[in-house]
């Protein structure tokens, strides 16, 4: 995060034509940035309770919070099929969480990374229903610049809180997940997303992160040998069909 924050600041030196923002609008993409921190910290932290599949897959639901929302403050109209995808999605988060609590990472403490991962879901909902609000007046570098360095901040500030610093600089392993995770899953992943939220809803945005799950869960068993109860494979299938039926069916 802080990689992508420091690379996007480097390029708007060289902008002479950056784009003013107004107080409003800076509050916004702050809070927005504060949601986005939240999201990568809450959901990181899961991963040492739970596995990655599971991690990945109920931080995928976003798009359940973001039609609530959508739902209850501003009082859009839905078809019968949504509260239809919530019964199903709590059935399926039921079947998640309860199948492997014999046996996490850590015992005793699955429900715990479960939590966190839902978390993580509902502070990346906030942010894309944040970022929706100043999406039509702003360029995406500007979002981009300005929740990414305040989301760098807050990470930071939370890191030396907790008396985390950073790898050693001869780990060659987490250097490169880092600047993995900076350039390609922060600028080229998250920056296509807030690109995406021009034309498109944050519920259709969140849509795209479906397959991420999918993926992960195969990469995790490939790696690491992590394999799915049947249970936790049937609430993944009811999970996933839930969030997409929500968004299909969901106005925009």
């Amino acid at each position: 995060m802080c990689i992508a924050a420091t690379a996007l600041l480097a390029l708007r030196a060289f902008d002479r034509k950056s784009e003013r923002t107004s107080r409003g609008q800076r509050t916004i993409l702050w809070c927005a940035g504060v949601a986005l921190a939240l999201h990568f910290a809450t959901w990181i932290a899961s991963l040492d309770y739970t596995t990655v599949a599971i991690s990945t897959l109920l931080v995928s639901a976003s798009p359940l919070w973001t039609a609530l929302y959508d739902g209850l403050v501003r009082r859009r109209r839905f078809p019968l099929t949504v509260p239809l995808a919530f019964v199903a999605a709590t059935l399926g988060l039921i079947l998640i969480t309860s199948s492997h609590h014999s046996a996490p990472p850590y015992p005793g403490h699955a429900t715990l990374g479960a939590l966190l991962a839902l978390l993580g879901s509902v502070a990346f909902a906030a942010y894309l229903l944040l970022v929706r609000e100043v999406r039509s007046v702003l360029r995406t570098r500007t979002i981009v610049l300005n929740t990414y360095t305040c989301a760098a901040i807050v990470l930071v500030l939370a890191a030396a809180v907790a008396h985390q610093g950073p790898p050693a600089l001869h780990s060659t392993t987490a250097w490169g997940g880092i600047l993995a995770m900076a350039l390609v899953s922060q600028l080229l992943g998250h920056t296509g997303m807030n690109a995406a939220l021009r034309w498109f809803s944050p519920s259709a945005v969140s849509f795209s992160t479906l397959l991420e799950p999918v993926i992960a869960a195969f990469l995790a068993l490939l790696l690491f040998g992590e394999q799915l109860s049947g249970l936790a494979i049937a609430g993944a299938i009811l999970l996933l069909g839930a969030i997409g039926l929500a968004i299909w069916t969901a106005p925009d």
